[in-house]
């Protein structure tokens, strides 16, 4: 598609967001709630105003495991796409998947817009409590790392919206071959809660399980920026860790194409 035909789809799913937005800002604002729940809880594992504070657990202090737990959530922002497999295996079940094959419209194109429009909205209404969460704990904080790992911290979160967004696609395009895909789903949320670091940090799960881990993509999805800010990940290692998220992103993108083309060789057009 143009990049004008992209402006068009942008604008329009602002324009979309926007008009729901009491809704928006709402839903929102509640998901902090499970992040705030979080943050007290290991205050109460680290001892903090009990007079038996401990200084750290598992190479964490309580200001670096308050960070990372702010840092995942933001990393979670970017990089879960509410919806977005079930909104596709939704459209090929029911024939509304049509109106892109005749219609000079890319379907992921579209809906790669579509989630730009989304996160954009959701930052410019999250942006007031991430800020007043950062504000709060600010003291606890460790200090904010170099400008060379501002820029990796910056580029694993744009590579985690990116490949968030193909990983769940390809979940989504699974319905051109199994109607129903909401099982697989689950079973994919599940697995990417736990090894994406967004439960807790992998470095609790110890060298040989974090191996194991590090051979899926999911840990970039929340672990690796919060573990890039938080020095976890050495100086040296910066680079490769980012090359090999990029390898992931370029080799699960280039599937994502294959099987959607399979996939619309395959279907059937009916309804819509």
């Amino acid at each position: 598609m143009s990049w004008s035909a992209n402006w068009a789809i942008l604008r329009t799913a602002l324009a979309e967001k926007l008009t729901y937005r009491t809704d928006f800002v709402f839903s929102t604002v509640i998901r902090f709630l499970p992040l705030l729940t979080q943050v007290f809880l290991w205050g109460a594992v680290f001892g903090i105003g009990t007079g038996r504070q401990r200084d750290s657990i598992g190479g964490y202090t309580y200001g670096a495991m308050v960070a990372y737990y702010l840092l995942a959530m933001l990393t979670r922002a970017f990089s879960s796409m509410p919806g977005l497999a079930g909104g596709i295996a939704r459209d090929v079940r029911d024939g509304s998947v049509n109106r892109f094959l005749i219609q000079p419209v890319d379907l992921l194109g579209f809906l790669f817009w579509q989630r730009v429009a989304h996160k954009l909205v959701y930052y410019l209404i999250a942006a007031l409590p991430f800020g007043l969460m950062f504000w709060y704990f600010r003291a606890d904080f460790p200090p904010a790392p170099g400008a060379a790992r501002w820029a990796a911290f910056a580029a694993s979160l744009a590579m985690a919206f990116l490949l968030g967004f193909v990983i769940e696609s390809l979940l989504g395009l699974v319905a051109f071959w199994f109607l129903e895909v909401s099982s697989l789903l689950f079973i994919y949320q599940l697995l990417n809660y736990f090894l994406s670091g967004h439960m807790i940090p992998l470095d609790f799960l110890g060298e040989r399980i974090a191996w194991w881990i590090g051979l899926l993509p999911f840990q970039y999805l929340a672990y690796v920026p919060p573990a890039i800010w938080l020095g976890k990940i050495p100086d040296g290692e910066l680079l490769s860790t980012l090359a090999a998220e990029a390898a992931w992103l370029a080799g699960l993108f280039a599937l994502s194409r294959w099987v959607f083309a399979r996939g619309v060789r395959r279907y059937g057009a009916f309804g819509g």
